[in-house]
């Protein structure tokens, strides 16, 4: 039956179903909604089901309509990999994947000196926690948090020191005096972090810190909670150097105690592959980036 359906009528489907609204396909589709409308009154008619439930002021997806929508999105996504391989752009458009924090504390406020420097360059940028499988083609280069486990096929380069200590928002530090302040004020804790709170108690022999008063699972909501004056977050200098910088956030015992510091991240890409070329430079700049 595929080979009777025309591609145009799926796509019609796609996009109204994702959207949730005739109106808001055919704007996507430079189309009218009447278009929209009777292209999938069609397709019902030659699937022989009712995709979509219908009332006067909305449409909403029936069960064989979802079906038919999470099917129609994967075949179009692969679809748009395929154009995007192909085409001679493809060789200009660099695939990130990016640690969230790094992605929106560190990558996203540069990246304009990126694409100043390298002209034509497009950047599409996905962030997770999960490191990226270059297997699959999704992308050309990943930004992790942690050294990468399987590094075989992989050029895989540290990106310098980073420097983790208290830090809170001026109004704050004004009320600390000593490093055992800390006992009795608000602690931030980001749950991923590789160095946590017990880390630099014991570095500065305070014995085991309080229990934070909230937790984050991303460092640039800890710097933001920070910044609000919420509590002291315990974050890499990296991470927070905007707000460093701008005075949002200061560190209270900075010259006074030990802080930790460690390597926390690194820019991975295959060691082969048609994108490579593009990818070094990435990694290139951003290692630049980390001297400035």
């Amino acid at each position: 039956m595929l080979h009777m359906l025309p591609l145009s009528a799926i796509r019609i489907f796609e996009s109204a179903a994702r959207l949730g609204s005739f109106r808001a396909a055919a704007e996507e589709l430079n189309l009218s909604p009447s278009a929209i409308s009777h292209a999938i009154v069609r397709l019902e008619r030659d699937l022989g089901v009712s995709l979509f439930e219908r009332t006067t002021r909305s449409v909403s997806l029936t069960l064989a309509g979802q079906t038919l929508l999470n099917h129609a999105s994967n075949a179009f996504e692969e679809l748009r990999r395929g154009v995007e391989l192909v085409s001679s752009k493809s060789a200009q458009l660099l695939r990130l994947h990016c640690a969230p924090s790094f992605a929106a504390q560190v990558l996203s406020p540069r990246l304009p000196s990126f694409l100043n420097e390298n002209p034509g360059v497009e950047v599409k940028v996905a962030a997770s926690t999960t490191y990226a499988r270059f297997v699959d083609g999704l992308y050309d280069a990943d930004v992790v948090y942690g050294e990468p486990l399987n590094r075989e096929d992989l050029i895989v380069v540290p990106l310098g020191e980073e420097v983790v200590s208290p830090m809170c928002s001026p109004e704050m530090a004004s009320r600390i005096r000593s490093p055992r302040d800390l006992l009795r004020l608000p602690l931030i804790r980001s749950d991923l972090k590789r160095i946590q709170w017990i880390d630099w108690f014991e570095a500065n022999s305070l014995g085991p810190p309080p229990p934070p008063s909230m937790s984050f699972d991303r460092s640039f909501l800890a710097v933001d909670a920070a910044v609000n004056g919420l509590g002291i977050a315990l974050e890499s200098d990296l991470l927070a150097r905007r707000e460093l910088q701008s005075g949002k956030l200061v560190r209270p015992f900075q010259g006074i105690c030990r802080d930790n510091r460690y390597i926390g991240h690194y820019v991975a890409y295959p060691k082969s592959g048609s994108q490579r070329r593009l990818a070094r430079v990435f990694a290139d700049w951003l290692t630049r980036q980390y001297a400035l």
